[in-house]
């Protein structure tokens, strides 16, 4: 029987032998979260008073959605007994676990990719009732690609639907190695947690590196607090980090000094110093968030390292969307907020942009529909915001029949003029699925210009089918409708592959012959005409009447694909005819008629924001992204 550890060994003065650093990595509502609550209390890091439910995802959207958004790191000693060391061959004592809790959700494999550089070995986590995902897939050759050790294990096996040797020969046959080694778990009751406690200290390899030498550590997360500035996680490779030393940021050169340095358990705890293969924190009281990048290394500023770590291969954004305030004078605000958010999520990226309708804003790159949607709920909340996006969209690259190249990240920088080429970016999907919904999902994926790449069955009634297709036929309605398509069963997980040449066009909506250019979408050729349908008669609804006609066009070019007229509000100038000559109502009809025709000529139509707000909320044609 094993036990939490009383006196654990103290930050900096670990020997490396006993440091076990791991990961745990598993789709969405597979219970990770779950299983690192049960590792907390085991452990004793949590106590029975202080544990909650998802302890370690901090956020409330987190706790609102039940997913994971930010990977965290904890530290947490644990105790291998005389009894599993005799068994198990390992050795007995108290050993300190460095665990990263990792998201699930396709969006945010960026977190999951820096989390994997900090460890030597990854739990694999697979529930027992629903076997492996799409995404499951991804996080393991994202492991395996970081060379990591892999310890696959089943969670749920309390399920009454659970299937264990079902999923256990499928797990073995994916990573190569025997059902019987794959542990069984059930992270809620608790049952197996212990012994894969002991396995994580069996398998995972101590960290290698140099003591001796100068100190190297690799920033892998940050986040900003109002009243401390700059806080910094880092995994240390090479030598020590002490209190007071003065440290230098190798890509910036900037120098600091530590103000304060510990570990997460779950709390911070300060320790003297941390040293190789231990993971913690660094403040220095910066407040400026430029200084402290992921991926950048840490060293000392006198007697430091010359090289360099390797650091991340920066991702590249996959959706683009426009973020305004509703209040204009919310803008150095909302450019603050964007500086504090991307040091906690370093895929985000922006640029300033103006809009003739929405003011000023920035035009932010995103990796993902879900990705977006938390990074705008983020700001509303931690920074007080009210904000309008614009549709998302990809990146297209257009060729002029002149040869001159455009990149375009906006409907409205989309180029005027003979067109020779446009191309679009494309993604590589996998789509697991039961075997009984492969018609289906092939139709939809025809429905939206995709090709069959390849089909593997994973077992008897699973199956994995891979599709390239266009990043802008799925970013919307596409996981929706295959949830919908399959009951629920199906997963998707997509990466990017390059680019293809494609029929698009830019359809522009005219309100009285005036471009607005939030409205403006680049489309397929085929869907340009329901687009333009619906959207005009979005907007007929939206926007209130004017003393005057509206009409409200959907137009490619010149060419007008619909039109929706606003009707007038007219007021009954015949009110006071009580009887007598038609004429009489003629004339005053007449002299209505004038009027109107000369306020169509002068008068703007006002949008108001709630139109906007309607017209370019993705809500009903996008997808709604929650638990995959």
């Amino acid at each position: 029987m094993t036990s939490p550890a009383k006196d654990a060994p103290k930050p900096g003065h670990t020997d490396p032998a006993i440091i076990r650093n791991f990961s745990i990595i598993a789709h969405i509502d597979h219970g990770k979260s779950t299983l690192a609550d049960r590792m907390l209390q085991l452990t004793g890091v949590v106590g029975e008073r202080a544990a909650r439910a998802q302890y370690l995802d901090r956020m409330d959207i987190e706790r609102e959605r039940g997913i994971t958004i930010k990977s965290q790191a904890v530290r947490m000693p644990w105790t291998v007994s005389a009894d599993a060391s005799a068994e198990l061959d390992i050795d007995a004592g108290t050993h300190v676990l460095n665990m990263i809790d990792t998201p699930g959700h396709v969006d945010f494999t960026y977190e999951v990719s820096r989390s994997l550089e900090a460890c030597e070995s990854a739990v694999l986590l697979v529930d027992a009732a629903q076997g492996i995902e799409a995404q499951t897939l991804a996080n393991l050759y994202l492991a395996m690609s970081a060379e990591l050790h892999i310890i696959p294990v089943l969670n749920k096996i309390d399920l009454p639907g659970a299937n264990p040797e079902k999923y256990a020969a499928e797990l073995a046959g994916l990573i190569g190695c025997d059902p019987s080694e794959v542990l069984r778990v059930s992270a809620k009751t608790g049952e197996g947690v212990e012994d894969l406690l002991n396995e994580i200290v069996k398998q995972t390899p101590p960290p290698v590196g140099d003591a001796d030498a100068p100190p190297r550590a690799m920033i892998f997360d940050s986040v900003y607090d109002t009243y401390r500035g700059v806080v910094t996680y880092v995994r240390v490779i090479d030598g020590r980090l002490k209190h007071r030393d003065r440290i230098k940021m190798m890509s910036t050169g900037a120098v600091h000094e530590m103000l304060e340095v510990g570990v997460i358990s779950p709390e911070p705890v300060k320790a003297g110093e941390i040293a190789l293969g231990e993971v913690g924190y660094l403040i220095t009281g910066v407040k400026d968030v430029r200084q402290s990048r992921v991926g950048d290394t840490v060293t000392a500023q006198h007697g430091g390292a010359t090289e360099p770590l390797s650091g991340y291969k920066h991702p590249v954004p996959m959706v683009f969307a426009g973020l305004y305030p509703i209040d204009g004078d919310d803008y150095p605000t909302l450019r603050d907020a964007l500086d504090k958010l991307q040091l906690n999520d370093a895929a985000l990226t922006y640029e300033p942009e103006t809009s003739g309708a929405l003011g000023f804003g920035f035009r932010c790159g995103f990796l993902g529909l879900l990705h977006m949607e938390i990074t705008r709920d983020r700001l509303e909340r931690e920074f007080n915001l009210e904000l309008i996006s614009t549709t998302p969209n990809a990146v297209y690259e257009v060729t002029m029949e002149d040869g001159s190249l455009h990149q375009v990240t906006n409907p409205s920088e989309y180029p005027e003029g003979k067109i020779a080429e446009v191309r679009e970016p494309v993604v590589r999907a996998t789509i697991l699925t039961p075997s009984e919904f492969i018609g289906t999902v092939m139709e939809l994926c025809q429905n939206k210009r995709g090709n069959l790449q390849g089909m593997d069955y994973l077992s008897e009634d699973r199956v994995e089918m891979r599709y390239t297709l266009p990043l802008a036929d799925i970013v919307f309605d596409f996981f929706d409708q295959l949830k919908s398509r399959t009951k629920g069963y199906a997963s998707l997980d997509y990466e990017p592959v390059g680019d293809q040449s494609a029929d698009l066009v830019k359809v522009d909506i005219l309100l009285q012959g005036e471009t607005v250019d939030a409205f403006s979408a680049i489309v397929h050729r085929d869907a340009a005409y329901s687009y333009g349908v619906m959207l005009a008669g979005k907007l007929k609804d939206l926007i209130p009447r004017q003393q005057f006609e509206v009409p409200i066009q959907a137009a490619i070019g010149a060419r007008v694909i619909a039109r929706e007229t606003i009707r007038a509000i007219r007021k009954d100038v015949l009110a006071k005819c009580y009887g007598g000559d038609i004429s009489r109502k003629r004339k005053l009809l007449e002299k209505q008629k004038a009027g109107k025709k000369r306020m169509k000529m002068v008068g703007t139509v006002e949008v108001p924001q709630e139109a906007f707000i309607a017209a370019l909320s993705t809500t009903e044609s996008a997808e709604k992204p929650g638990k995959k």
